[in-house]
């Protein structure tokens, strides 16, 4: 029962957002009393606290299955903004936004784990794109790591509604791209941008 508030609060939050779903609203949805889901979590914020955990490890499993598609490095981060516009579409609000309003401490404990995990995927596909020849050579790897996984997670934090972040971070994924790339680099980035209309 525990997994399945989480699961179906989890969802509520995202869409309809993490300030308006109460714990009743959550045990309508669910028929089931506001008691049963007291008996597993003190109080709400404890239960976003667990549903952001979640996500994010539903986030890090599919980043996971993207890099295990052996995409060049271009085509791998053009690959996982796909993934996240699958995943997110159907919110109207951004909900990093909506967390770092709301409730900042769970935002901040969420941000440390996510940086530290970007912080070594982004590395790994500058390595890569390297190898690759798509990117430069005498790229420093920690400074473009840092640039990108700030304004990734600026953009989030601070736009209101998650299309209009989706459209930013394309804007972000090429500027980042182009920064990196060889001659051979920007021809792939242009394949991409083509591929996924930006």
């Amino acid at each position: 029962m525990k997994d399945k508030i989480i699961a179906r609060a989890t969802d509520m939050f995202l869409k309809l957002g993490f300030k308006s779903v109460t714990m009743d609203d959550i045990a309508c949805d669910m028929c089931i009393s506001k008691k049963t889901i007291y008996k597993y979590f003190s109080n709400k914020e404890q239960l976003i606290e667990q549903g952001t955990e979640i996500v994010h490890q539903n986030i890090h499993r599919l980043m996971d299955e993207v890099v295990s598609k052996n995409f060049n490095a271009i085509e791998e981060n053009f690959e996982m903004r796909k993934m996240f516009k699958e995943m997110f579409q159907s919110f109207d609000h951004s909900p990093a936004y909506q967390l770092k309003k709301h409730y900042p401490e769970i935002y901040e404990k969420m941000m440390r784990n996510e940086i530290e995990d970007c912080h070594s995927m982004f590395s790994q596909n500058i390595v890569k794109g390297i190898e690759q020849g798509l990117y430069r050579p005498e790229i420093d790897i920690e400074a473009a790591t840092k640039f990108y996984y700030t304004l990734i997670f600026s953009i989030n934090e601070n736009t209101l509604l998650e299309r209009d972040a989706y459209i930013l971070e394309g804007k972000a994924l090429e500027y980042h791209t182009r920064a990196l790339a060889t001659p051979k680099g920007i021809e792939e980035l242009e394949k991409q941008l083509l591929k996924f209309n930006i």
